[in-house]
């Protein structure tokens, strides 16, 4: 095969590539990066504070831990529910996306209790007696939280077309979309949850 003819299968190859890709999961893909690099300055903001000093260190709250599992349990059940709508499962479609919902709920209620844990002991996001590390830790996971609100829009309007039977193996473009954004939050609390067990 020629250099030209190479050259010629390489970009038809490239632009079948870019054909596949969907424009909406492009678009989540370049959302999804922009929440890393955000979380990444909060984090590295978070490191360089934390040196300066004048840091207080503290237990988090126990019901972040439940969270935590609860947020895993709602990534396997998403995985299930996509797993089923391959496989035009349609009753058990409904079933396991609503089952990831109400996770999603429960997650953010178990959020905002602990929250009201840290508060109870004085852990404050600002005032005069707030120390930074509390504030940075309310901005971590209070961003994370809006975020999962987003998730959970995400979710209602995947489990209302699901209902309407507008999601089948014909049809998977909006659930998969709901899927990669669902993981990547539970992902992105996952490695929140681990910097902040490492760096108190």
């Amino acid at each position: 095969m020629s250099n030209s003819m190479a050259k010629q299968f390489d970009n038809s190859m490239m632009k079948e590539g870019t054909r596949r890709m969907h424009p909406k999961k492009f678009g989540l893909w370049l959302f999804m990066a922009s929440v890393v690099m955000m979380f990444g300055g909060f984090t590295s903001a978070y490191i360089v504070r934390q040196a300066e000093g004048n840091w207080l260190i503290f237990e988090l709250p126990t019901l972040f831990y439940y969270s935590t599992v609860v947020i895993l349990l709602s990534s396997i059940t998403m995985h299930i529910a996509l797993h089923y709508a391959k496989q035009d499962k349609l009753d058990l479609l409904k079933i396991f996306i609503t089952v990831t919902s109400l996770l999603g709920v429960a997650f953010l209620i178990l959020q905002v209790q602990g929250w009201k844990e840290l508060m109870a002991v004085d852990i404050n996001f600002g005032g005069e007696n707030a120390n930074p590390s509390g504030s940075f830790l309310y901005v971590l996971t209070g961003v994370h939280g809006a975020h999962i609100l987003s998730g959970l829009i995400v979710l209602a309007f995947t489990l209302i077309a699901v209902f309407q039977y507008k999601v089948h193996s014909k049809r998977l473009t909006r659930i998969q979309m709901c899927a990669t954004y669902w993981h990547f939050l539970d992902f992105l609390w996952i490695y929140l949850f681990i910097f902040l067990l490492l760096n108190r």
